[in-house]
């Protein structure tokens, strides 16, 4: 059930309403407080996969930042649900704080680089996705090698996807036709390179971004043990990376 829609929800229109009109810091925080179920579950899902020792209670925090910034900003006027305004807020923030950290070993940097310009390269001349032998042999590895490379690098990848699959236009933004189109032609472009992924790698992104399940839901969906839907979907994530980069040379 999403948040939002159970039946012992309070109506918080009286509260956006007063709030409009007094902005009152006191009648924000009811509203952050009210929400804050919304930003448990947006870092929940921030929060798969990552290192043990990154605190999911900063996660937390930031969140909370993102969720108040997105109470001051947010114009119902448009007609856009608050909580998909919020979620991309909360999830941004969230990223951000990420980011900023950067948590990721260099020794860990250097491999996901080294990963991800194999499989550029080598998909981009065979035309086509890399079998798991193919893509051992280019990085002179084993493939069971190759999979506990995968294991290691999809934990130190954060929801790498996520600014290209939810590249929603924000609530209060008046974007011009240039934008949109662009908006238009990413979601073509990310459409085709969903194509392009075997079907296996194409559920997981399916399951994953757009109908929202954990990796061990998935699991249990696919009937493969939650170590592998992390291995496909790290190979999902780094073909269609390179899928894109290839779109953007073909334009230069």
């Amino acid at each position: 059930m999403l948040f939002g829609e159970g039946e012992n929800q309070m109506d918080v229109t009286p509260l956006w309403r007063r709030f409009r009109q007094s902005r009152s810091i006191e009648l924000r925080n009811q509203l952050a407080e009210y929400y804050l179920p919304l930003v448990k579950v947006v870092a929940g899902r921030v929060a798969i996969g990552l290192p043990s020792h990154v605190d999911k209670d900063d996660l937390l925090s930031s969140g909370v930042f993102g969720l108040l910034d997105a109470i001051e900003r947010f114009d119902p006027d448009r007609k856009n649900k608050f909580e998909t305004y919020a979620g991309v807020r909360v999830r941004g923030a969230i990223l951000d704080y990420l980011r900023e950290k950067d948590w990721v070993p260099v020794t860990m940097r250097q491999k996901i680089r080294n990963y991800e310009q194999t499989v550029f390269e080598l998909e981009n001349k065979l035309g086509r996705p890399a079998e798991d032998t193919e893509l051992a042999e280019a990085l002179g590895l084993s493939v069971p090698e190759l999979q506990n490379l995968e294991s290691q690098i999809s934990v130190a990848t954060v929801i790498p996807l996520d600014d290209y699959l939810r590249a929603d236009i924000p609530a209060g933004a008046d974007p011009d036709p240039s934008v949109k189109l662009e908006k238009r032609e990413l979601q073509q472009t990310l459409a085709a390179a969903i194509e392009r992924l075997p079907d296996k790698e194409k559920k997981v992104v399916a399951l994953y971004y757009y109908e929202e399940l954990t990796l061990k839901e998935i699991s249990l969906i696919m009937n493969l043990s939650e170590a592998r839907i992390s291995q496909l979907h790290t190979k999902a994530v780094f073909r269609m990376r390179g899928y894109l980069a290839r779109m953007k040379a073909s334009l230069v």
